[in-house]
Order: structure tokens, then sequence, then C-alpha cells
């Protein structure tokens, strides 16, 4: 991982698309061991979540070139390497793992290690049905669904909407997930956590313990899907 994390470091400092060409080996050499990590990150979530088992490289990765049409930031290349891990891989609506490594410590979105649970793209009858769901259900919910994950994720309310919607009360314990538009769990992690051995096996243990929210929010997700 060190490979990795010092080339994009550097790529951080010199975003171009000289330096790039002229480092384009370097590149290549973290591709390559960042595609080895998540083959082994599909196989140690594979263990406990079958849908993610028959996933390839391509189901799960991303292109290092950004899209850059419609953003100030004309940086041409992305300063991060990601994988999402969920049903249908990495275009479907289904929650899953995601988790990439970003330029280092004590840094926000997307510069942090990153680890998250959920999803950012749902169909508009599956957040009806959530927020539905979550109100009907809170004791469970919260009890048995985000009381399993590991108290390092925290739900996500960066796209979520300024008001509580009409009909729930916004003093009670569930406003903020009636608040929701991406159902998300979130975590950052440290270069000495990144560093350390056994990186997939470890991912693996955290993310295992956001599976019941996994299955909670394809519910939904299926229900939608179905119904098409």
């Amino acid at each position: 991982m060190k490979e990795i994390l010092d080339f994009l470091r550097d790529l951080e400092k010199n975003n171009n698309r000289e330096w790039f060409n002229a480092n384009k080996e370097r590149y290549q050499q973290a591709l390559e061991k960042w595609y080895a990590f998540c083959e082994s990150l599909i196989a140690e979530i594979g263990r406990f979540d079958e849908d993610i088992a028959p996933l390839t490289i391509k189901d799960c990765t991303y292109r290092i070139y950004r899209d850059t049409r419609f953003s100030k930031d004309k940086s041409p290349y992305k300063t991060h390497f990601g994988v999402f891990l969920a049903k249908g891989g990495k275009k479907s609506m289904h929650a899953g793992y995601y988790f990439h490594i970003g330029t280092g410590d004590g840094l926000e979105y997307p510069h942090a290690h990153m680890l998250a649970a959920g999803n950012y793209c749902y169909d508009s009858r599956a957040v009806k049905i959530l927020r539905e769901d979550i109100f009907d259900e809170w004791e469970s919910f919260s009890t048995d669904v985000l009381g399993k994950a590991n108290s390092m994720f925290t739900p996500d309310m960066s796209e979520a909407l300024k008001r509580v919607p009409k009909g729930y009360d916004p003093n009670a314990p569930y406003a903020d997930w009636m608040r929701m538009k991406s159902f998300c769990l979130t975590a950052t992690a440290s270069d000495n956590f990144l560093l350390e051995d056994n990186l997939a096996k470890r991912l693996a243990e955290l993310f295992k313990t956001t599976k019941p929210f996994i299955d909670y929010i394809n519910r939904a997700v299926d229900f939608v899907e179905e119904d098409i």
C-alpha cells in the first residue's frame, strides 16, 4: 500500500498530463497492486456476503481520469483509488461496501482514506420506502441494524435535506434519517491502519459489522427493482 500512497501523494502535487505520462510506469505498478488488493477484498467480503463473491475487478473499480466538463477544478486525474463492492456491481442501485485510498491522515473526502457502507444513488421510491420503514421500525433499526455496526461508522449527512419532511417529528431520535437522500455510513482510516498487514481481512471484519445495514437498505432496493 505504501507504493500506492506515495504515487497518489506525488500525483496530487503534480496533477497534470506531462507528469502523469512521465510516470506512467509507476501508475501501472500502483494499479496492479491495487487490483491485487481488490481481488483479496472481494474474496474476504464474499465469505459473508454471497452477492459480492462473483464480482470482477471491472465490476467494482474506477478509472483514474476525472470528468472535468462541469467542474471548476480542471485537474485531469483523481488522487484516490476506489473500490465499490455491491450486488450487481458499481453501477447498480444496491448498497455495498466502498473503500478508497486517498492522500493521507486528517483530511476530508476525497483526500482521506475512506470506508463507506451504503450508496449515494437511490431511486426516489426506494428513499420513500426506507424513510417509512425506519420510521415504523425505529427501535429495531437503531438496535439491530445501526447498533451492530462498528462505532467508527457514522451516518453521512452531506447529501441530506436541510429540514425534516412534513409528517415526521423533527425532534425525534429518527429525525436525521428522515432527511436522508443517500443512506450511507462512513468512516475514515489513518495511514497506520492502511499500512499494517492484512488490510483486506481487517477491512472485511469492519464491513461485516455493517452487513445488517446493507441488507436493510437492499430490501427496499430489491422491492423497487421487482416492481419495475
